[in-house]
């Protein structure tokens, strides 16, 4: 599975209205301006978030976009199935033998289950240090 420009950039806003919650709306502008992305692009993402009941649009000179609900009710798996539909890691799986299949379908979960479990909140007030620094992997030959 792999997740497009499609899915980074919706959490992107998504993510940046969290950040601004409680502060009145923000415009896609600003959020594109903030993020060296298309605001044309962020338009074509904003539409079937809030078709989805995830964010609203505010009119006016101060308008722009809110959440429409609390950022600690909003998944990153609710944005992700908006913007890429369903989760697949493989097609076809009922062709794979049964050993195959339960591995994907372990990875699958996992991933889902990452994705229900992480919040706007949990992103928006993510700490660097949280963590750790990455790892990086080493092969010696």
């Amino acid at each position: 599975m792999k997740i497009s420009t499609k899915g980074r950039y919706g959490l992107t806003i998504m993510i940046d209205l969290a950040k601004n919650e409680g502060n009145g709306p923000i415009s896609l502008k600003v959020i594109a301006k903030d993020n060296d992305l298309s605001e044309h692009y962020l338009e074509q993402l904003a539409s079937p978030l809030r078709n989805a009941g995830l964010i609203k649009s505010i009119r006016g000179a101060y308008g722009g976009y809110q959440l429409a609900k609390k950022p600690d009710e909003i998944t990153a798996g609710d944005v992700i199935r908006v913007l890429e539909g369903p989760l697949t890691i493989v097609e076809g799986m009922e062709n794979e033998k049964p050993a195959q299949a339960s591995l994907w379908m372990q990875i699958r979960d996992a991933v889902k289950d990452v994705l229900e479990k992480t919040t706007l909140e949990d992103l928006a007030n993510y700490d660097e240090g949280d963590n750790g620094p990455r790892e990086a992997y080493m092969f010696y030959i």
